[in-house]
């Protein structure tokens, strides 16, 4: 049975058991209409967002990728991949109803009833390939975070037919197919930036051998300003393709430290930003940027990114061809897999987790 409105889960275990065990993630807290934040989900105040850190005339690159050979176009993506690591792309070659098909797919799944759900949560799923969760890390976190999530791994077209979720599954895949051309259209473009004009099969499986897609969705909250939709991270991708819907939440780090920078829904864009592997095999020339999400008091917001990623058996590190030509490696070669579980057993923490894999 669900606590009452008055009495919003002074006991830990019973929140747990309803938003964890029961299925109902944060979606189910937001429908009963609590009228305060669960202490659950107050951030540390060096943790909330202050708004007087937003720098409201600063904006992230928009790229116009309507000739992507175009010289202008490819060193735009180099400079903004190196200067912000984060921008966005308008004119792409992933349908619009592409786009529009898995937003409404990602709003079809989190109507599901909470049982049905809670069938692909950590403790009942078929697979570790197939994940519905909540927050980020709920065992290391000290606070929360208010977000909900389905997170697909990609191994095949027959596995993805067998284990995800019908009310989603082929908008997802379809969704990740189109948007293959762009990936590649993007990583040859900056393996250019680095000097690297042939990318082999070697090359090509280091920088997009595996895929994730994750369905976000962050219900609207009481006391948004006192807890994050997501906490200050970079993403451990080579790229993200991140799909935004028009709500608005999406802050990254400016290069004035201090600062964060809203990046506006542009109607049919997709965001882009680079992931720790890529300004690790790079060898810093691209950066990871942090970035987070707020919370929304008025409206539900969703997003869709894909994670482009090196396989969980790669070794990444510089590539060679770059410490050849006389740099100095930052970063020591680590196993993927291990990058990734480091990330994934503490809470989120800004830029630590490439510390993992510095000499």
């Amino acid at each position: 049975m669900a606590p009452t409105v008055a009495e919003p889960f002074s006991d830990s275990s019973a929140l747990i058991d309803f938003v964890i065990n029961q299925g109902n993630g944060v979606k189910g807290l937001s429908e009963m209409g609590l009228k305060a934040l669960p202490k659950q989900y107050i951030q540390p105040l060096e943790e909330r967002m202050c708004m007087t850190n937003v720098q409201a005339h600063d904006s992230i690159p928009v790229i116009d990728m309507s000739n992507p050979e175009d010289p202008e176009v490819t060193k735009s993506i180099c400079e903004a991949a190196s200067k912000w690591g984060f921008f966005q792309i308008v004119n792409h070659d992933v349908p619009v109803e592409v786009l529009k098909n898995v937003k409404d797919a990602t709003y079809k799944f989190f109507a599901l009833p909470a049982e049905v759900k809670n069938k692909y949560s950590k403790e009942h799923s078929s697979s570790n390939n197939v994940r519905f969760g909540t927050s980020f890390t709920p065992q290391a976190e000290k606070a929360l975070e208010w977000k909900d999530y389905l997170s697909l791994f990609y191994v095949s077209e027959e596995e993805a037919f067998a284990l995800w979720p019908s009310v989603c599954r082929e908008q997802v895949l379809d969704y990740m197919k189109k948007s293959e051309v762009v990936i590649k259209q993007l990583l040859k473009v900056l393996m250019n930036g680095l000097n690297l004009h042939e990318i082999d099969e070697t090359k090509e499986l280091l920088l997009m051998g595996s895929m994730r897609t994750n369905l976000n969705y962050y219900p609207k909250c009481p006391n948004p300003e006192l807890t994050v939709g997501v906490g200050r991270h970079s993403d451990v991708s080579t790229l993200t393709i991140l799909l935004q819907d028009e709500i608005g939440g999406l802050f990254v780090r400016g290069n004035d430290s201090d600062n964060w920078i809203h990046v506006p829904p542009i109607k049919g864009s997709l965001v882009i930003n680079v992931g720790d592997a890529l300004q690790i095999i790079s060898n810093g020339k691209y950066r990871s940027v942090e970035h987070r999400v707020v919370a929304n008091g008025s409206k539900n917001r969703i997003s869709v990114p894909i994670f482009v990623n090196p396989r969980p058996i790669d070794m990444i590190g510089p590539f060679p061809e770059l410490i050849e030509n006389g740099e100095k490696p930052i970063y020591k070669q680590v196993l993927y897999s291990d990058y990734v579980k480091h990330f994934f057993r503490k809470a989120h923490d800004g830029k630590k987790t490439v510390a993992f894999a510095e000499l």
